[in-house]
């Protein structure tokens, strides 16, 4: 373990460079990918499911590897798997660009998501090799707050490249700057290990990743492919299989993946509830809600990307203060208030219909969403982490892992209960239209599209608005449904707080990461030495 470096020594601000580059840089693609889902959608002919796996691609490789890239930087050297991570993520960048249909750029977000999943976690644990006990918690907030907000530019810059250039700028965006980080990490970042790890947990790392993409194949091909499937009913079968083998195996391993005194930590376990049931509703809600603004509101992608500035820019200045207040009164208040007011947010985004007002509409309820995240994202890391300090490297990647899995199903369920809701509303709209049955055809074999749908061109004035502003109200009914469960699960969270998480956790251990857990979801990964 290399230690003795000081925030404001070279060394010290060259390591605090190289990581905040890294980290943020993946922060930053996130949340810009998103912003141009639309445009992709139109500019590869992609479906909603194909969608779908463009974000979560890269969302299930990231979750697959989390628990196992800060145990390969442990054994392996931090400073060579932190290198190999970024190569790894500017590679899939670049051939993400350079696709020419969704399933290519599909393969590579998946191999940008494993450059991610060994690059995040090295971004802490080189912090923690590097800096003393005393300049570790400065060090660390240092990376949290820079790193929040450069993923808070994420929905601007990802808008402006697309309406001035194209999707594919995006992912040409990081690859300048990671190959600084390269450079700067060969010359400045001292190499570090943990000397104790003998070998790491392979049956269980193989298990895991099988196991979460099986059961995440199952859920977003269920609704376009048919629940009877053979290979959806394969994923989801098998997934579950080999998730039930790695929970029995860890058990039995002596350096496994997920301690098993974590999985016996009340308020882990709580936290961990929470985290799984907050971040699938908001991942879900986002989702739509940028499809919404697109697709049936109209906005321009950069547009539609200053329109989520309000809530980042809440969360980033709220977070902190909200986290004093949590180390004065305990966490138990802001972990039910919190989600609370995130479920009322999310209720108020289902009152707008297609031609909805942003400022009445939209701006209240992003509003509170952002109240509820700054209230909740401090005590949730803090509770998250109340474990011994030699496991809080398990319960960072635990956490981590849990909240990548949230994002993943949020997607996939959420999807199939809008498309399901949007189809049933579609055709029960235009089957009383006076569009004819041919026409009728031709817009319901599009609606897996949901806002998306192509008018074709043999269709008169009349029938073209009809068919447009069913399509348009029909999404808006599967949008209610989303905010609605999203809301839903919110209060789920409520409920779990109130009956598992009874105070703060044991010696009041917190580090202050609060702005990134609230932007990218899950708790930075801090390793061991």
């Amino acid at each position: 373990m290399i230690q003795g470096c000081s925030v404001n020594s070279a060394l010290g601000r060259w390591v605090l460079l190289a990581t905040l580059l890294a980290s943020g840089t993946s922060f930053l693609m996130g949340t810009a990918v998103i912003v141009a889902l639309p445009v992709i959608q139109s500019s590869l002919n992609a479906s909603i499911n194909d969608l779908q796996w463009v974000i979560n691609a890269q969302l299930l490789s990231l979750a697959s590897l989390l628990m196992i890239g800060g145990s390969l930087g442990d054994c392996y050297g931090r400073k060579r798997i932190f290198i190999t991570g970024m190569s790894l993520f500017a590679s899939g960048a670049i051939l993400s660009a350079l696709s020419s249909s969704i399933n290519l750029l599909v393969t590579f977000q998946a191999l940008q998501g494993a450059g991610a999943a060994l690059m995040i976690p090295q971004s802490l644990a080189i912090i923690n090799a590097c800096f003393d006990e005393n300049q570790r918690g400065q060090a660390i907030g240092l990376w949290a707050g820079l790193s929040g907000g450069v993923a808070s530019l994420g929905p601007w810059v990802g808008g402006w490249l697309v309406e001035n250039f194209s999707w594919q700028a995006i992912f040409f965006l990081p690859v300048p700057i990671i190959v600084l980080t390269i450079i700067i990490t060969a010359i400045y970042v001292p190499e570090s290990r943990n000397a104790s790890i003998r070998h790491l947990d392979w049956r269980g790392t193989i298990l895991i990743i099988l196991g979460l993409f099986g059961i995440a194949y199952g859920l977003i091909s269920g609704p376009a492919a048919g629940w009877n499937n053979p290979f959806v009913i394969s994923g989801l079968t098998g997934g579950s299989i080999a998730v039930f083998l790695f929970v029995f195996t860890e058990k039995r391993q002596p350096q496994p993946l997920v301690p098993a005194s974590l999985l016996k930590n009340r308020l882990v376990l709580g936290a961990n509830a929470v985290t799984l049931l907050i971040y699938f509703a908001l991942n879900g809600v986002f989702f739509f809600l940028i499809l919404n603004l697109q697709q049936v509101q109209e906005l321009s992608p950069t547009i539609a990307g200053f329109a989520l500035l309000p809530l980042i820019v809440i969360i980033t200045f709220l977070a902190g203060p909200a986290g004093a207040l949590a180390d004065r009164i305990g966490t138990r208040f802001q972990m039910i208030i919190g989600p609370i007011i995130l479920a009322i947010g999310m209720a108020t985004l289902a009152i707008g219909g297609s031609e909805a007002n942003y400022f009445r509409h939209f701006l209240p309820g992003l509003i509170l969403i952002g109240v509820g995240m700054a209230l909740l994202i401090a005590p949730l890391t803090k509770l998250a982490l109340s474990v011994e300090a030699q496991f809080s490297g398990s319960a960072s990647g635990f956490n981590n892992a849990v909240s990548r899995m949230a994002a993943l199903l949020a997607v996939a369920v959420l999807g199939a209960v809008v498309i399901s809701a949007f189809t049933a509303h579609l055709n029960d709209t235009i089957s009383t239209s006076s569009l004819a049955q041919q026409e009728q055809a031709q817009i319901l074999a599009q609606s897996n599209n949901l806002g998306n749908i192509i008018i074709p061109g043999t269709f008169d004035e009349s029938s073209r608005q009809l068919a447009e502003r069913a399509v348009k109200e029909s999404f808006i009914y599967g949008f209610r449904w989303a905010m609605l469960v999203g809301a839903g699960l919110a209060l789920a969270g409520a409920l779990v707080s109130i009956v598992t998480l009874r105070g703060s956790p044991p010696g009041g251990r917190s580090v202050s990461v609060g702005t990134v857990h609230g932007i990218c979801g899950g708790v930075a990964d801090k390793n061991p030495q």
